[in-house]
């Protein structure tokens, strides 16, 4: 029997590497993607047991994308579940933030997603077609801002909306045309993950402004919401896999 294959998108940090973790302890080969180059190594570091193909990938492009979908159909066929995780946070008021803040937040937290999901379903519709004992699934990583609107962080906000419209309509398509192939969203409440220093990451090319008042309170603000949770990126882990196993559609970490 085949293993399975898990595609992960922000793999070197946070949920993306937790649930890498719990991927290789279910057996399956590992795609590990992510922008960092760094934190992707450590993390291919600890997975020895099972295969692992890792890409450092900016998910906003395009073209980058379609290599790394190309790179996984030639080694191991169409995935079994894709995390399309990778995400970036952005603060301030909302007419205050730069073009180039709603290029970067736009570009990784929705148009990676549309990426992973405009790649990867197709393949996982024809490894269903072909094979009837085949499942996948497709986790959109979306947040509580996708659910609500919190004041001070805008441009994200909009960004998980727009993920969690993406998922649902997802989940809506897919029961249209197979039974084989599930999508849930993530909406995570504050976690201790690296997301609140995602700025370390922001290409050159979309340089950010010197901060104003407001994007400095909400970046302090966010460190310190974030440092507190309670809950881990392992907790949320987790809890992806238990909405795998039961088919849910909403994964919230928090009521």
């Amino acid at each position: 029997m085949t293993r399975p294959t898990a595609v992960i998108t922000g793999a070197g940090s946070g949920f993306g590497l937790e649930t890498a973790r719990l991927a290789a302890q279910r057996g399956m080969n590992l795609v590990l993607v992510d922008v960092q180059a760094d934190a992707l190594d450590r993390a291919v570091a600890e997975f020895t047991q099972v295969e692992v193909l890792a890409r450092v990938v900016d998910v906003a492009k395009a073209d980058q994308m379609e290599a790394l979908a190309a790179a996984v159909q030639e080694r191991f066929g169409a995935p079994h579940f894709v995390f399309n995780n990778a995400g970036v946070g952005s603060g301030g008021l909302i007419w205050e933030n730069a073009l180039s803040d709603w290029e970067w937040v736009l570009g990784v937290n929705l148009m990676g997603v549309v990426h992973g999901v405009r790649l990867f379903t197709p393949m996982m519709l024809a490894a269903a077609k072909a094979d009837p004992a085949y499942h996948g699934h497709i986790v959109n990583t979306a947040s509580m801002a996708g659910m609500l609107n919190p004041p001070n962080m805008g441009v994200y906000n909009v960004s998980k909306h727009a993920v969690v419209s993406l998922s649902e309509t997802l989940y809506q398509d897919l029961t249209l045309v197979t039974d084989q192939v599930h999508a849930s969203v993530l909406c995570p409440f504050f976690v201790p993950t690296g997301i609140s220093q995602s700025h370390r990451n922001r290409p050159a090319d979309l340089p950010m402004a010197k901060p104003t008042k407001s994007q400095l309170i909400s970046q302090a603000q966010t460190d310190k919401a974030v440092s507190s949770g309670k809950l881990t990126a392992a907790d949320v882990a987790a809890l992806v896999f238990d909405a795998i196993d039961h088919r849910k559609f909403y994964i919230f970490s928090h009521p």
